[in-house]
């Protein structure tokens, strides 16, 4: 078997990569994160949308001056998004970086 066969007989490096152990305990831990925060933002997003069109009493009632319920609910929706990237940027620094900085210095350690 030549050299260059020997290289590719698993597949790329990347392709390696992406089946080892390492690589699916980092999508897990993405994905922990990722899909329930997402879930809950568009459940959010949804109430509001849903309560703008059909609880319009409730979502006009003011609450200070000109502010009412809607504006509450949509700056909070401002807020919850940049809560969001927040959280993700600490639980990525925290739990994925580290992983990931690892997978790509193996990577560059097999001489791709």
């Amino acid at each position: 078997m030549t050299a260059e066969k020997r290289l590719h007989a698993d597949g790329t490096p990347y392709e390696r990569v992406q089946r080892s152990a390492e690589f699916q305990e980092l999508r897990r831990r993405f994905r922990a994160f990722a899909f329930p925060a997402t879930a809950a933002f568009l459940a959010w997003y949804l109430l509001y949308v849903v309560m703008s069109g059909w609880a319009r009493d409730l979502m006009g009632a003011q609450v200070v001056g000109f502010v009412n319920v809607a504006l509450i609910f949509g700056l909070l929706q401002f807020a919850s998004t940049f809560l969001i990237a927040w959280l993700y940027a600490r639980h990525a620094e925290a739990r994925l970086d580290p992983m990931a900085a690892e997978l790509a210095a193996g990577m560059e350690g097999t001489g791709r």
